[in-house]
């Protein structure tokens, strides 16, 4: 690594959380340097600081980068103090502001007197400046501002030493303070809200030789936190949890392993009922869940007045004529405090929800004025938001917004202690939302309030752990109305016929039949990216764009993968030569399609939300690159930019809660070990005018009956039910 000795000059450009570009008056280099760094010169430099000073020398480490836009920038890694060596620049220590109670005339006095090891003497022994005649009083003040000041910085060392980032010392240091260093000690694992587990471990074997108590433990909570969220379950068995920690950390323990546990059990950190083992936060939100569904549903009315008076007016006005399902989907909602709608592609979900609305404004006589006070629409991404906002005309937004989630301290500002007021809820894509985000937004609401589950239960299950939608289901206690008749777009239309037929286990049309919607063209694995560029150019001419074609893939690695494929076609879509920026191994420039990967409701943007790059200026102090959401515009900072990749493909479980106008989908039997029927179920179903698959109808058949998805393990059927065995 490249180092360069001197002094910080000043900022350029400073972030609350440290980040910091500014300039550094170079007085030595690495030898890898000396050709590229005059002596002396001033450079910039960027980084994250805990604290800097004009007084102190420093060396950084780290690399030198030519940017492309703005020259030679010294890139900090890490960093560190150069003690005080000579009597000038101990002088000037001890005359500058962070020594209290030493001014130049004694701060000359001590030089004179120690030398150039006064600051060493004083920390050592405050009698040394008593005894050269400075008072009781000041030399008190001028030991506690020196020993304060160094202790940070010895503090910043031992952190830097242990493998933590600049980034991470100054959260755990604005937290902690100087308790961090016995936490490290002590109590190391529970620093895993700043760090993750794989740095705390590593850290830890740089203080111990072999795994102790402390370890154990932590690592029993963590392989409970692993595979809970790798299998979406919220449970785990004893078997699984022994298996774990032997696969995942070496720890085999025998049957002292129940000791452990049940200390564990004893914090309240796992909960063990009947020989399942949770994570006391899980099991707590399942009972959650359970207890405040039963409460809500217990408040009913089944009189709606005037109710086919409406429906027909309804009917009217949107010029559709609803079907048996619809009608009693819409009845239902309005007689239950919890409802359900579920169906697949085509069956009429979003004309239900605009029913909904409809009837709730006529029975309650709500104003299209007045509807935001009494209504919320609410998705789990942002696109499914955007969706539901265009088709009802009503704002909708993410839950993590409507909860006001702050991102800094995982929490949300709407909560039990603080509710929404609305009267109806409306949610769309519930098959996505996992456990702790439903327990959140029941926190959110009132429990009178009326809540409409929306969603399409083949679809893929929420990435993290649960399985809200079937299990609410599968209770068989609430309203549950599944619409099943198909309405086509035209009377070739086959996209929603085919997401059904896979649904079913059961192809019975000929697939490759070439149809106003859908056309599926055979290709061997090697020629499938020939055949992807042709159809994209094909489509440039007719002029589609990256805003109306989505390409679909089940895995990110090989030469058929999402990132092979994002380069090239990033190259189709977006050939000009504009401005760059390079994070990590991505290089970015204006024009390019990108998908943001985490919540941000300080930026408003959420998980799979798909937005363009509009322009990039590294000197920008808002932010270093802007990137348009549906119609709002961010400025992201680097650490904003690491969440994006390219999205001109994307993974199909990304794509879920969104629709596009065309869709292609490359199979291959290299994708063997995602090929499954929810998952080429959830592909189709994304599609809204076309679909295009290229590969092998073998693996395509081979996914539509491979039923083969994990069993999630839940109990959140069972809690249902023992709540409403109680009143019988």
């Amino acid at each position: 690594m490249e180092y360069v000795k001197g002094k910080y000059r000043k900022s350029i450009f400073q972030t609350e959380d440290g980040y910091i570009v500014g300039l550094f008056r170079v007085s030595e280099v690495s030898a890898s340097l000396e050709d590229v760094i005059d002596i002396p010169s001033t450079i910039t430099f960027t980084g994250t600081f805990t604290n800097l000073n004009d007084i102190d020398n420093y060396i950084f480490h780290g690399e030198y980068l030519n940017h492309p836009r703005y020259g030679y920038q010294f890139k900090v890694e890490s960093y560190e103090k150069v003690e005080l060596t000579s009597e000038e620049q101990v002088l000037e220590f001890l005359a500058s502001p962070f020594v209290k109670g030493c001014g130049e005339k004694t701060a000359i006095k001590i030089v004179n007197a120690l030398g150039p090891d006064a600051i060493t003497l004083i920390k050592e022994d405050i009698n040394n400046l008593i005894r050269i005649g400075i008072s009781e009083k000041t030399s008190k003040t001028i030991f506690n501002s020196i020993v304060s000041f160094y202790d940070q910085d010895d503090l910043i060392m031992y952190l830097n030493n242990l493998g933590l980032s600049n980034k991470e010392i100054n959260k755990l240091i604005n937290k902690y303070g100087n308790k961090i260093k016995d936490i490290i000690q002590n109590d190391l694992y529970s620093l895993i809200d700043i760090v993750d587990f794989n740095k705390l471990d590593n850290i830890f074997f740089k203080m111990y030789e072999e795994t102790n108590d402390m370890r154990i433990l932590a690592c029993i909570i963590q392989v409970l936190k692993t595979k809970t969220f790798e299998q979406g379950d919220t449970y785990l068995t004893y078997d699984e949890i022994v298996d774990g920690l032997k696969k995942l950390y070496y720890i085999e323990l025998g049957d002292s392993i129940e000791d452990y546990i049940n200390t564990l059990i004893k914090k309240r950190e796992i909960r063990y009922i009947d020989n399942h083992f949770y994570l006391s936060t899980y099991f707590d939100e399942e009972t959650y869940i359970a207890k405040t569904l039963f409460k809500m549903s217990d408040i009913q009315d089944d009189n709606i007045p005037k109710f086919e008076y409406i429906i027909n007016n309804i009917e009217r006005e949107y010029n559709i004529t609803y079907n048996h399902d619809q009608i009693r989907a819409i009845r239902e909602a309005m007689i239950n405090q919890i409802t359900i709608v579920t169906g697949g592609p085509g069956t009429g979900k979003t004309t239900i929800i605009k029913g909904i609305l409809k009837m709730y404004q006529e029975l309650f006589d709500v104003g299209d004025k007045y509807i935001n006070k009494h209504v919320a629409l609410l998705a789990p991404t942002g696109r499914a938001a955007k969706r539901m906002s265009e088709s009802t005309f009503m704002p909708a937004y993410t839950i993590h917004r409507y909860l006001k989630w702050n991102k800094e301290t995982n929490e949300f500002g709407v909560n039990e202690l603080n509710p929404n007021e609305e009267d109806l809820i409306i949610v769309d894509e519930t098959s996505m939302i996992d456990i702790d985000l439903f327990a959140s937004l029941l926190k959110g609401i009132r429990h009178s309030s009326k809540i409409v589950l929306v969603g399409d239960s083949n679809q893929l299950p929420s990435v993290g752990p649960g399985n809200i939608l079937k299990d609410i289901i599968d209770s068989d206690m609430f309203a549950h109305i599944e619409l099943s008749e198909i309405y086509r777009q035209s009377e070739d239309s086959f996209i929603p016929i085919l997401a059904d037929e896979i649904k079913k286990h059961e192809i019975t049309s000929d697939i490759l039949i070439k149809r106003d919607d859908y056309n599926f063209i055979e290709a061997p694995s090697e020629a499938i990216a020939n055949t992807l560029y042709e159809i994209v150019n094909r489509g440039l001419i007719k002029g589609l764009d990256e805003k109306n074609v989505q390409v679909l893939i089940p895995m990110y690695k090989g030469i058929n993968g999402i990132d092979a494929f994002n380069e090239t076609l990033e190259f189709i879509f977006n050939p000009g030569e504009y401005d760059t920026h390079k994070v990590g191994n991505i290089n970015y420039k204006v024009g390019d399609k990108v998908i943001n990967l985490v919540n941000n409701v300080d930026l408003n943007i959420f998980n799979g939300d798909i937005g363009y790059i509009t322009w990039i200026d590294p000197k920008n102090k808002e932010g270093i690159m802007g990137v348009n959401f549906y119609g709002h515009e961010v400025a992201l900072k680097n650490e904003d930019i690491l969440s994006l990749k390219h999205a001109y493909a994307m993974s199909i479980h990304k794509a879920q809660g969104s629709e596009f106008d065309h869709v292609i989908l490359p199979i291959t039997k290299e994708y063997s070990r995602m090929l499954y029927n929810k998952l080429i179920y959830t592909a189709v179903s994304r599609a809204k005018k076309s679909l295009i698959i290229i590969g092998d109808v073998n693996a395509f058949m081979y996914a539509v009956n491979n039923t083969y998805t994990s069993v999630r393990k839940t109990t959140l059927k069972e809690m249902i039910l023992e709540q409403f065995k109680r009143i019988q």
